[in-house]
C-alpha cells in the first residue's frame, strides 16, 4: 500500500491550484533538500525501484540529476600553475596617482577596492603538494568601479622565455615526460633541462628559480611582480612605464631544501592549510604594492631592453614607491566555485593602464582568454560571480553556452535605433553607446612616431645578452644563498641522465660566473667545460642587494605571523609553558603545543593541556621554532621515542631557534644539537631568537658545493 506524501496538492472547484502546508517534521521548511530545480527531495538515501529488490526506474530524476552532476563537477584543470589557493581582500592606495595614471583605482587616497589573490605552483598538477621547488603564480584581481583589472604575475620578476610562441615548448618541457608520464611538480628530469640548455635566454631565471625563492616558507612570506614592463597613462594622454611589485609586510622567507621536502610528506597541503589559519585566526596576509616608474630617456639608459621579459630593473638603479597595500581578510566560501573557477587574464585592464610591446606579454593576451573558454566551457565564464565585475556590465553580447542573465529588447546589436520609431515599447530602448571620453582607449605610440616596419620573425639586438643579469644575480646574494643555489644546481642535474644536456648546462654557467660553474661540476664529478658561445659580451653589473633573501632589505626581525612549537609532555612545568604561550601571543605569532598524545599533557599542577598537534604526526618542520619545554620525566619517556628525537635533529638541522628548560638538555644531546645562538633557554631571550634562522649552523651540518 502506497504511503501518503508529506505534501499535496488539491485543484479546487474553480480550477486555481491550492498548494497546502507541508506536514511539520525535522527537514520542513527553507533548508528542505532540493533538486537543482528547486524540487524538494523525499528521500535521498534510495533509488526509485520497481519493488524493493527490482530494478531501477529510469524515471527517477532524482536519481539522473545527482549522479549527471557528480559526472560533470570536475573540470579541466589548468594546463599550468592548476595547484592554487586564494583569498578575498581589498587593496588600499595610499595618495593620488593622477599624475601618473588616471585609473579610478588610484586617484581617492584610502579607498578601497575589492581583491581576490590567487597563489599557485606552475608545473603540478591540482593534485600535486605545495612545497616543490617550483615559480609561484601571484595574481590579483582587481574589481574596480571602472571593471576588472587582472595583474597576473608571479613570485619572480623575470621569466624563462622572451616569446610566447616558446610558451608552449617551456610547459611541454617542464611538465611530465610525455612517454613516462613522470616526474610530477618537478624540474630534475632530462626534458626540462635539455629543454633550458638550449635556451640561453633562460639563464636568468634558472638563477632564481634555482635560488631559495622557489622554496618559500608561506605565500604570505614570498614577494609577487607583474614581471613585464606596463604603461601608466594619466589624463592628458602622457605614458609612463611602470613594474609592479608586491612586498610582503611580514618578511621574506624560505625554506631549507631537506625542509621542504620533509614538509611535503608531512602536509602535502602546508601553504593552503597556512593561508586558510592565519586568516582564520586574524592574522591577515598583507603587502604592499610598490611600482617602478620611469620615462623613455630613463630605459634608453639602460644597458638591457625594458621590453624583455627577462630582465629586471635593479632597485638600486630605480628605487620602488610605496603607493599602496593589499589586505586578505576572507577565505573562500567554496574552493571550487571561486579558487577554482576564477578566470585571470592579463587584458583585462582598465583606462589609465596599458600594455608594451612586450613579446612574452602580447602573446598571454590571447592565451588566457582562450583556455579560460576551454577550462570553462563557455564564452560566458565571466558571468560567474568571482569573475563577475562589480560595476555595471552593459553591451550586446547575448546567449551562449550557460547565459546566467536575462537581456531584454529586441535588439542586440549597435548601433540601432528603434528608440526613434513612433512604435518603440519602453523595453526596447537603444541601449549603451560608446563613450570616447570616459571609455578605454588605446596608448598611440611615443611622440605621435607610428610604430612599422617589415614583416619579421625576429629578435631585437637588444634582446642579446642572457648572461649579465644572471651574473647580477648570482653575485648579489648573501654567501648561503649562492651554495643553496650550487646545491640545486647539482640536485636537478644529477636526476639528469644524459651526459651531454649536463655539459651543455655546465657551459652556459660559465658565462655566468666561473666559479659557480666549477662548483657545480664538482658536485657533478664532471669538467668544467668551455663557456658556451655568448653573442654579446657578459657585463659585470653593480650588485644588487636588495634581491637577497637572506641578510636583505625584507628579511624579518620577529616572530609576527609566524608558527612556534611547544613540546611538551607529561609532567611539563605549567607556569613555563603558560608564560611561554603568553610571551609567543604578545608577538603576534601563534603557539603550537605538541604532545605525545593527542588528547595532551598532564603538567606539573594537575592539569591537562590539549595538544594541537601529536608528535609523530606533527614533526618540526611544519612550525617556524621550537620550545621544548619537557621536564625531567618527560624526557626520560621521549628519549625513547624517535619522532621526538627527529623532531629536535630537525629543528637544528633546518637552522631554526630551539629554546628548552634544563631537563630537556639529555634529549638535545641524543638528537645532536651543538650549542651556539640559537640554541636557548626558555625565558624572554627565546621569542627574539625564533625571529631567525642561523646560517652559520649549517656548514657544520651539511656538505654544500
Amino acid at each position: 500500500m502506497a504511503t501518503k506524501s508529506k505534501f499535496t496538492s488539491d485543484v479546487a472547484p474553480g480550477g486555481e491550484l491550492h498548494q497546502h502546508v507541508p506536514e511539520k517534521g525535522p527537514h520542513t521548511g527553507e533548508d528542505h533538500l532540493t533538486t537543482n530545480q528547486g524540487i524538494r527531495v523525499s528521500d535521498n538515501q534510495n533509488q526509485l525501484k520497481a519493488g524493493s529488490r527490482g530494478p531501477v526506474l529510469l524515471e527517477d530524476f532524482v536519481l539522473r540529476e545527482k549522479i549527471f552532476h557528480f559526472d560533470h563537477e570536475r573540470i579541466p584543470e589548468r594546463i599550468v600553475h592548476a595547484r592554487g589557493t586564494a583569498a578575498h581582500g581589498f587593496f588600499e592606495v595610499y595618495e593620488s596617482l593622477a599624475e601618473l595614471t588616471k585609473a579610478d583605482i588610484f586617484q581617492r587616497p584610502d579607498e578601497r577596492t575589492p581583491v581576490f589573490v590567487r597563489f599557485s605552483t606552475v608545473a603540478g598538477g591540482a593534485g600535486s603538494v605545495d612545497t616543490p621547488r617550483d615559480v609561484r603564480g601571484f595574481a590579483v584581481k582587481f574589481y574596480t568601479q571602472e571593471g576588472n583589472w587582472d595583474l597576473v604575475g608571479n613570485n619572480i620578476p623575470v621569466f624563462f622565455i622572451q616569446d610566447a610562441i616558446k610558451f608552449p615548448d617551456l610547459v611541454h618541457a617542464v611538465k611530465m615526460e610525455a612517454d613516462r608520464g613522470y616526474p610530477q611538480s618537478a624540474t630534475a628530469h632530462d626534458t626540462f633541462w635539455d629543454f633550458i640548455s638550449l635556451m640561453p635566454e633562460s639563464t636568468h631565471m634558472i638563477m632564481w628559480a634555482m635560488s631559495d625563492r622557489t622554496i618559500p616558507r608561506s605565500l604570505r612570506t614570498m614577494q609577487g611582480f607583474g614581471v613585464h614592463t606596463f604603461r601608466l597613462v594619466n589624463a592628458a594622454g602622457k605614458s609612463t612605464f611602470v613594474k609592479f611589485h608586491w612586498k610582503p609586510t611580514q618578511g621574506l622567507q624560505s625554506t631549507c631544501w631537506d625542509e621542504a621536502v620533509k614538509i611535503a610528506g608531512a602536509d602535502p597541503d602546508f601553504h593552503r592549510r597556512d593561508l586558510f589559519e592565519a586568516i582564520d585566526t586574524g592574522n591577515f596576509p598583507e603587502w604592499e604594492l610598490g611600482i617602478q616608474a620611469f620615462d623613455q630617456d630613463f630605459a634608453d639608459s639602460l644597458p638591457f631592453d625594458v621590453l624583455d621579459p627577462t630582465k629586471i630593473i635593479p632597485e638600486e638603479v630605480l628605487p620602488v614607491r610605496p603607493i599602496g597595500r593589499m589586505v586578505l581578510d576572507r577565505y573562500p566560501d567554496n574552493f571550487f566555485a571561486e579558487t577554482e573557477q576564477v578566470a585571470y587574464c592579463p587584458a583585462n585592464i582598465v583606462p589609465g593602464v596599458d600594455f608594451t610591446n612586450d613579446p612574452l606579454l602580447q602573446g598571454r593576451l590571447f592565451s588566457y582568454l582562450d583556455t579560460q573558454k576551454s577550462r570553462l566551457g563557455t564564452a560566458n565564464f565571466h558571468q560567474l560571480p568571482v569573475n563577475a565585475p562589480k560595476c555595471p556590465v552593459m553591451n550586446f553580447q547575448r546567449d551562449g553556452m550557460m547565459q546566467m542573465a536575462i537581456p531584454k529588447g529586441r535588439t542586440n546589436y549597435e548601433p540601432n535605433g528603434l528608440s526613434e520609431g513612433a512604435e518603440q515599447r519602453p523595453s526596447d530602448e537603444p541601449g549603451p553607446r560608446e563613450c570616447p571620453v570616459t571609455g578605454f582607449g588605446t596608448f598611440a605610440s611615443a611622440d605621435g612616431a607610428e610604430e612599422q616596419g617589415d614583416k619579421l620573425r625576429l629578435r631585437p639586438e637588444s634582446f642579446a645578452d642572457h648572461y649579465s643579469q644572471a651574473r647580477l644575480f648570482f653575485r648579489s646574494l648573501a654567501a648561503p644563498e649562492q651554495a643553496h643555489l650550487a646545491f640545486a644546481l647539482v640536485f636537478e642535474l644529477s636526476k639528469v641522465g644524459l651526459e651531454h644536456v649536463r655539459t651543455r648546462m655546465l657551459s652556459n654557467l660559465v658565462n655566468v660566473d666561473p666559479s659557480l660553474a666549477k662548483r657545480v661540476a664538482e658536485g657533478l664529478n664532471m669538467a668544467v667545460p668551455p663557456a658556451s658561445k655568448s653573442v654579446t659580451p657578459v657585463q659585470d653589473l653593480k650588485l644588487s642587494p636588495a634581491l637577497r633573501i637572506i641578510e636583505g632589505p625584507l628579511t624579518p626581525d620577529s616572530i609576527k605571523g609566524r608558527a612556534i612549537g611547544i613540546l611538551v609532555a607529561d609532567g611539563s612545568d605549567a607556569k613555563t609553558v603558560t608564560a611561554l604561550t603568553k610571551q609567543i601571543a604578545d608577538a603576534g605569532a601563534r603557539a603550537i603545543v605538541i604532545a605525545p598524545r593527542i588528547g595532551g599533557a598532564k603538567l606539573s599542577d594537575g592539569s591537562i593541556l590539549k595538544a594541537d598537534g601529536q608528535l609523530a604526526g606533527f614533526p618540526s618542520v611544519l612550525v617556524d621554532a621550537v620550545a621544548i619545554a619537557l621536564s625531567a620525566e618527560g624526557t626520560k619517556l621521549l628519549l625513547g621515542e624517535a619522532a621526538a628525537i627527529q623532531f629536535v635533529m630537525d629543528a637544528f638541522g633546518h637552522l631554526k631557534a630551539i629554546g628548552h628548560t634544563p631537563a630537556a638538555q639529555p634529549l638535545l644531546d641524543k638528537a645532536g644539537v651543538q650549542p651556539d645562538e640559537g640554541v636557548v633557554a626558555l625565558d624572554k631571550t627565546f621569542v627574539e631568537a625564533a625571529a631567525k634562522r642561523y646560517w652559520a649552523r649549517e656548514p657544520k651540518l651539511r656538505t654544500l658545493p
